[in-house]
């Protein structure tokens, strides 16, 4: 099955284009030069790209392949939002926002949509 991304933006929860453009720009502005926080972001960063491994392959998997992996692919949805929220946190102690964080709410599937986009962006501009 093809999908699409206007099947995605069906879903409950889902984050548009927009919005995703939106919350990254906040990321990038609040992460500016600081050392620390660009730490946290590259963190974040390798923490999505193996978890959006996992789920770029959950609808090329058959059920025992998805049983054998389930709980490899929560482990590494865990560890991103455990990222999404210490990138947060530390971002507050230096007096920003962390607005983007508040956005992504508590919706697993909406972070880990968040995350994939984030994965999205790096993998065009590693070119």
């Amino acid at each position: 099955m093809l999908s699409t991304y206007e099947d995605y933006l069906s879903q409950p929860g889902s984050l548009t284009w927009e919005e995703m453009l939106s919350l990254h720009k906040q990321m990038a502005a609040e992460t500016g030069q600081d050392e620390d926080a660009a730490d946290l972001y590259k963190d974040l960063l390798s923490a999505a790209a193996k978890y959006s491994e996992s789920r770029a392959h959950w609808h090329l998997w058959d059920k025992d392949k998805k049983l054998a992996e389930d709980s490899t692919r929560t482990s590494r949805h865990n560890h991103v939002i455990d990222c999404f929220n210490i990138l947060a946190r530390y971002l507050r102690t230096k007096g920003n926002p962390a607005a983007w964080r508040d956005v992504l709410g508590e919706d697993r599937r909406r972070i880990g949509d968040f995350a994939c986009f984030l994965i999205f962006v790096e993998s065009l501009n590693a070119r």
